[in-house]
């Protein structure tokens, strides 16, 4: 482990914590705790008692920081951020959005909204095409749109073919919107504030505080700025320096593969792919080259070339401007009149998650900087800006008093599992995409081990030109399998390669975009819940890099599944909205489901004064069926709001259908959509049980009574 680099100046002494710090689970009236020694002693007062003290400190500007600030800030959270990088990057990186994070980005004030008005059309994008140039035949493609992904059945949102930083360029204009400023140099570091230029050297964690060194130049100088922050979070990317100073060390595999990334621009080419071939990516195999091109923006002509990289027999300084331009010519089939090439980029694709997200119960792990995957269904981003509307409502919670520190353990306890699991899907799906190559003739594989003959094996006693020159021809062997001569279906061995290579498409094994099932019903199963009594959960579910359905579920973990519904007095259709905008974006609430029963109005009053007694907000949806059935009165006291189901047909599953319980049940919905715990008939004692499901959900220790009517709350 990494030896953390104390800061020189400490106000109180340093909390030093080993590597494996966890007690046991302790299980008590069917309900699951998680204890931690060394457990932070701060609280909401001290931020109140001392503004010195930031709330919490975020390390790096990506999407994910971003989203985190802007979260934190809307829920009542003093934050600030640090960027090591003097300006934003404008290469394309990251551009698949996923149902889950636009379903984030739906409650950053529209955000949702705007990426899907200034994203390329839909029909340009949603197909893979393989290729044998640009210009050449089709082997194959895959629509990986269904009717249910433009209908908004599952979901009120789409996917989306966003840039990131242009993702990015919208975060920004959200946080000015919120009276953040962007700054260089020596600035103080005040709630707010995006300081570009500096970079975080070290922390050290106190009983008090996190004290944090960054560095910035200013005038030719190195200069440092101490900092304290109640809790610092690392948002700093797959090379994290928060991470390393932690000691936490990255599980997994390495090194899957080396890439080189071509940004370039070419109006010519969009206009070409526009009118003969719009899609996302283009799979080229030809004799001359192999490549995977990502079109970003057909309409703008702007594009990023994938390329297999093998050091040391190659170099970077090989990929120069203008061997990048022929390579591209190469796989457009025609020389280009107005390529631009802006920025070329090694990379090396890992797949692994951090063996811990948090240090202490102060310091936490999002993002790349916690999971890198392989970029095979655009799982990195979108896992990590779920990392981020996680842990925002726990920061907001422990930050505002509602909860104690102890809360933020379940951050690791809930999203790990999901990055471990995301991780496992994407190298499915990364070797999905391999299966094409492999029935043209070109297995992946056998390229690397190849390549390590060569380095490891009598290749590496040869000198580097003449490793060179081998590691080219035998990859100019290689491409032959793709000449015209032996890929056409006059050539049995032709004939056969392409019928593989149709049954993978046709049987949907080659790579794909979206996973439904994994996307919107991932579901915690420990945590910041209560997990059904005498249940029988779902199977573990295994990564198969397959499509798969997405099947709603009311079960505590999993995210309140979508449907339409309006307020009870309307009657225009304009004023339709979804279940999850229920749950309010701007303040720590949490939502209790409910039908007009009476049995469920006593459990929503309980609730109530449970709620006001622990000093948390609770809102009661009472949902009223399609046809309005019930004769019950309309609650119109306190803090509740009557729904009522909007069908497109009578012959759709009413809302407790869909989330396979009945009238009598009730579900009780996190901050972040996710829904805490679950009652599937009437609650006896509804008090009891209430003052249990919040203690547990909030982390507050439960101490159980000793007779039970003495917790009912009058």
């Amino acid at each position: 482990m990494r030896i953390l680099q104390f800061m020189k100046r400490n106000l109180n002494p340093v909390f030093h914590i080993t590597r494996n710090n966890f007690e046991p689970k302790i299980e008590e009236f069917g309900l699951r705790f998680l204890h931690k020694r060394g457990v932070s002693a701060l609280s909401s007062s001290k931020f109140k008692e001392d503004d010195s003290i930031l709330p919490v400190l975020i390390v790096g500007a990506g999407p994910v920081g971003l989203s985190l600030s802007i979260l934190l800030t809307k829920l009542g959270v003093r934050c600030a951020v640090l960027e090591k990088n003097t300006a934003f990057s404008r290469h394309p990186q990251a551009h698949f959005i996923n149902n889950r994070s636009m379903e984030v980005f739906r409650k950053l004030d529209c955000l949702a909204e705007e990426i899907q008005q200034f994203q390329p059309p839909v029909d340009l994008w949603r197909k893979f095409i393989y290729c044998t140039s640009l210009s050449g035949s089709v082997l194959g493609s895959v629509d990986h749109m269904q009717p249910q992904d433009l209908e908004r059945v599952a979901s009120p949102v789409s996917v989306a073919h966003f840039s990131q930083y242009k993702l990015i360029r919208l975060l920004l204009k959200k946080l000015e919107n919120l009276d953040f400023k962007i700054h260089e140099g020596d600035r103080d570091i005040k709630e707010r504030k995006i300081l570009m230029g500096h970079e975080c050297l070290s922390f050290a964690v106190t009983d008090n505080c996190v004290n944090v060194t960054s560095s910035f130049h200013k005038d030719g100088r190195t200069l440092k700025k101490d900092i304290q922050c109640g809790f610092l979070i690392g948002t700093d990317g797959a090379g994290s320096t928060v991470r390393k100073l932690a000691g936490i060390e990255m599980e997994g595999e390495r090194d899957l593969q080396k890439l080189v990334s071509v940004h370039f621009t070419s109006q010519a080419l969009g206009r070409y792919l526009l009118k003969e071939r719009p899609g996302m990516l283009f799979f080229i195999f030809n004799t001359e080259a192999i490549g995977v091109l990502v079109a970003h923006d057909l309409q703008q002509g702007e594009f990023v070339l994938q390329v297999p990289y093998y050091p040391p027999q190659q170099n970077l300084e090989d990929f120069s401007p203008k061997m990048c331009e022929d390579l591209i010519f190469k796989l457009v089939g025609h020389e280009l009149e107005d390529i631009a090439v802006i920025d070329i980029k090694p990379w090396v694709m890992h797949a692994e998650v951090a063996e811990k997200f948090d240090f202490n119960n102060q310091v936490f792990l999002a993002g790349d900087a916690a999971h890198r995957f392989p970029p095979a269904g655009g799982f990195g981003m979108n896992t990590g800006i779920q990392d981020a509307q996680n842990l925002a409502w726990k920061l907001a919670a422990v930050v505002n008093g509602i909860s104690p520190t102890t809360l933020l353990s379940t951050y690791e306890t809930e999203r790990r599992p999901i990055a471990k699991f995301n991780t496992a899907l994407s190298v499915q799906n990364f070797r999905a995409a391999m299966e094409v190559p492999a029935a043209l003739g070109l297995d992946p594989t056998v390229a690397n081990s190849v390549h390590r003959v060569i380095n490891d094996g009598l290749g590496s006693i040869l000198p580097s030109g003449a490793q060179r020159v081998i590691l080219d021809g035998l990859f100019s062997i290689g491409r032959a399998q793709l000449s015209q001569a032996i890929l056409n279906d006059k050539n049995p061995v032709g004939l056969s390669r392409l019928a593989r290579l149709k049954r993978i498409f046709e049987e949907g094994k080659s790579l794909q975009l979206q996973f439904p099932a994994e996307d919107l019903g991932y579901r915690y199963k420990e945590g910041a819940l209560v997990l059904d009594k005498n249940v029988i959960h779902d199977a573990e579910n295994v990564p198969t890099g397959r499509r798969r359905d997405y099947v709603p579920s009311s079960e505590p973990g999993s995210r309140l599944p979508h449907m339409e519904v309006k307020s009870l007095s309307s009657v225009s259709d304009e004023d339709n909205f979804s279940t999850l905008d229920l749950v309010s974006g701007d303040k720590v609430e949490f939502v209790l489901i409910i039908a007009p029963v009476e049995s469920s109005y006593n459990l929503a009053h309980a609730t109530l004064k449970v709620a006001d007694k622990l000093k948390v907000l609770v809102k009661v949806c009472v949902i009223w069926p399609y046809n309005r059935a019930n004769n019950a009165a309309p609650c119109s006291v306190g803090n509740y709001i009557n729904i009522v189901e909007v069908k497109k047909s009578p012959n759709l599953p009413s809302w407790w259908d869909l989330c396979g319980m009945n009238d009598r049940g009730a579900i009780l919905v996190r901050p972040d959509e996710h829904i805490a715990w679950r009652a599937m008939s009437e609650i006896r004692y509804p008090s009891y049980e209430m003052d249990k499901v919040f203690s547990v959900v909030l982390g507050h220790a439960y101490k159980k009574p000793e007779n039970i009517f003495d917790a009912q709350v009058d």
